[in-house]
């Protein structure tokens, strides 16, 4: 397994090590609830040093992000951040990513870290022969930690001297000093809490780490793992892919068809997008509610009145909520708010109703 440069950080707190995408990662520190809990009303901080880091620059940047992802990358200004998916002819979805526009020829992509080759490759395979575009895979001079959670700010103020509040969600700054470290730093996160992703050298990882868990112990911060990472996204509603999204799981049936702007020009997967969102999509993401006692788990079938209707793609017990939720791919008549499906566990069918997402936003 890969490692981040923390990973000896990781094991001296006691962490507890997983494979995760080939990387040796910390699933918990003290337990996974109680990170959750943390994060939702201190603060966590995570290593995601294992997310990948793509540069696209040249004269023809811009007009080249615009091909391959389905937002509309235009819109932003330097210094904004977009989200968008990227996708094959079909409409599936090659990863969802993050578009930091860091000059007006220079941007750089953050993607999952199971697809940085796979991102790399594509990205590389579309690049015209007659743009004038450097594609570059940066993922190895990057160590990425984010801290999140209601304290978070208040934690880094300890440590710089630049006034965060300046920095809206899904902005950044670059050049900032933290802890005396040369940052990157975005107001984004993956938890549906408030808090910040910082990019630093993986040279300054270790020193950067103690020195956010020293200025944060007395305000509670703790390390967390990526059980909790995962719990606060899907308590969040926000889709991880391989699950909510994927190859065959188009952004339109993911009902993200906000970052979908079939009104600019052309895209890859645009037809196929199109042709999806006049029909209507055959099936559609949603969320539920266990009546039933039972674990929902990620592709246990879906059915209603004895016929399977789709697949759980997240489930689990929801610390905040105190239920456990979940969400489906499911055909479209399934798909109201209010309706009673069945979610197979065990081969046996449990109760379960259909409810409003997201699960949880913060006030």
């Amino acid at each position: 397994m890969k490692k981040t440069p923390l990973y000896e950080v990781h094991c001296n707190l006691g962490g507890k090590i997983v494979d995760f995408a080939g990387w040796a990662l910390p699933v918990q520190y003290t337990g996974i609830i109680e990170e959750h809990e943390k994060v939702r009303n201190v603060a966590g901080l995570f290593d995601v040093s294992h997310m990948g880091e793509i540069l696209v620059q040249g004269q023809d940047a811009e007009r080249f992000i615009q091909k391959i992802i389905t937002n509309n990358v235009s819109r932003i200004n330097v210094g904004r951040i977009q989200y968008s998916p990227m996708c094959y002819p079909n409409g599936g979805v090659v990863d969802d990513v993050l578009i930091y526009k860091l000059a007006s020829n220079r941007y750089l992509l953050v993607v999952n870290a199971s697809n940085t080759d796979k991102d790399f490759k594509w990205i590389l395979d579309n690049k015209n022969v007659e743009m004038n575009v450097e594609i570059k895979n940066l993922s190895s001079e990057y160590a990425q930690l984010a801290i999140q959670g209601p304290k978070s700010q208040e934690i880094l103020n300890k440590l710089t001297d630049f006034s965060l509040e300046t920095i809206k969600p899904f902005r950044f700054e670059q050049g900032v000093s933290i802890a005396g470290v040369d940052t990157l730093i975005s107001r984004t996160g993956y938890t549906g809490e408030d808090g910040f992703e910082l990019y630093i050298s993986p040279k300054d990882a270790v020193l950067f780490w103690n020195k956010i868990m020293e200025a944060g112990k007395p305000l509670g911060l703790i390390p967390a793992g990526l059980g909790a990472r995962d719990t606060l996204r899907f308590e969040a509603s926000m889709p991880l892919y391989g699950q909510e999204i994927s190859e065959d799981i188009t952004p339109i049936e993911a009902g993200l068809d906000r970052f979908v702007k079939l009104d600019k020009g052309d895209f890859i997967g645009k037809d196929a997008l199109i042709a999806q969102k006049e029909k209507g999509p055959d099936r559609k993401l949603i969320g539920f509610e266990m009546i039933d006692r039972g674990i929902p788990r990620t592709h246990y079938n879906v059915s209603a009145g004895g016929e399977t209707i789709g697949i759980v793609t997240s489930g689990n017990f929801s610390p905040t909520l105190k239920k456990t939720i979940g969400m489906a791919l499911v055909k479209k008549n399934y798909a109201d708010i209010g309706q009673e499906i069945e979610i197979i566990i065990r081969n046996r069918p449990l109760k379960a109703r259909t409810i409003a997402m997201p699960f949880y936003s913060r006030r």
